[in-house]
């Protein structure tokens, strides 16, 4: 029945279902990158500097003479775990001051609230990039954190507005009678009726900060020694791929951050239209329409074919 249901959800949401299908296949090929390749990402081939795509080098080489479709595939495990490391710091800050913000009130939600719009006017980018260049070189990992401990005023806004709503609806206080502790009744109660629009945050942080890492490392802020779709692009723009040509170094990491950013795009759209109720909504009478649309194409079917058979009858006598 769960399995139907499921079946069914994908086959109304093509957005869902493409979304799913890229981040899947993006998984597939950086996890098992040794299955799709043979190639080190940073052995040097010699005498195969900036070499065209071809049966050896499905995406070519590099200036340095590495494999291009090698370090695409390695590169992204680095480039998503980034991403993830810096989603789980910034969902599990938002999570924490934004509820307490909302559950408690009073004095906490005063001053909660003041620092997170003290944040939230700071430029995140730039802020990033101050926080890079100060450390100088950094590592994919110490990105992945700036950009986490950087990106949860946002969500921290939207958690607090939300717990605000539902800490006064009955089953809340339904606890609260019982004699549930507050702790008890921010994890058992409120959380739960927020996991959707926890889902749709740590979607949104995980595609922004795929985006940061890349461009941060682009600008020659990472670790030039790590091989991730950023410092790809950065190898790429010091040796002039574009300028001379070499369309293939470019290729592979763009296109790694253009279907996972659509990948993820798209499912944190799905998830919108589930926690939506107007979204939710409008999903529902559109799946009615069409099948009540069916519905009346099948009818119509059977009417014809009646008619059919009616005709024959009568020919028949």
């Amino acid at each position: 029945m769960m399995e139907s249901k499921i079946i069914k959800f994908f086959r109304s949401s093509p957005k869902t279902t493409i979304g799913v299908c890229l981040i899947l296949i993006i998984l597939m090929m950086t996890l098992g990158a040794n299955f799709f390749t043979s190639h080190d990402p940073l052995f040097i081939y010699k005498n195969e500097w900036h070499s065209p795509p071809s049966s050896t080098h499905f995406l070519g080489t590099t200036r340095a003479g590495r494999d291009v479709w090698a370090q695409t595939l390695y590169g992204g495990r680095i480039s998503i775990m980034v991403g993830v490391l810096a989603g789980t710091v910034a969902v599990g800050l938002s999570l924490i001051i934004g509820i307490s913000a909302g559950y408690f009130g009073g004095l906490i939600d005063s001053v909660i609230s003041t620092i997170i719009n003290v944040v939230m006017v700071i430029p995140q980018v730039v802020l990033l990039l101050i926080i890079a260049s100060l450390s100088g070189g950094v590592s994919p990992v110490f990105i992945g954190i700036i950009i986490g401990l950087t990106s949860w005023p946002y969500n921290a806004r939207i958690l607090r507005a939300q717990t605000m709503s539902i800490r006064n609806r009955e089953f809340v206080h339904s606890a609260e009678t019982l004699g549930e502790t507050k702790i008890r009744r921010l994890f058992f109660e409120i959380m739960p009726n927020m996991l959707s629009m926890i889902s749709s945050s740590f979607v949104g942080t995980l595609i922004y900060a795929i985006m940061a890492q890349a461009t941060l490392e682009f600008l020659g802020f990472g670790d030039p020694f790590a091989v991730t779709w950023g410092t790809m692009l950065y190898n790429a723009q010091l040796t002039g791929a574009l300028h001379s040509g070499i369309w293939w170094e470019i290729l592979g990491p763009s296109a790694a951050i253009i279907c996972l950013g659509a990948g993820l795009t798209l499912i944190n759209f799905s998830i919108d239209e589930i926690s939506n109720p107007k979204l939710k909504a409008q999903r529902i009478m559109s799946s009615y329409y069409k099948e009540k649309k069916h519905q009346a194409k099948l009818q119509k079917k059977e009417q014809q074919l009646a008619l059919k058979l009616n005709k024959a009858k009568e020919g028949g006598m």
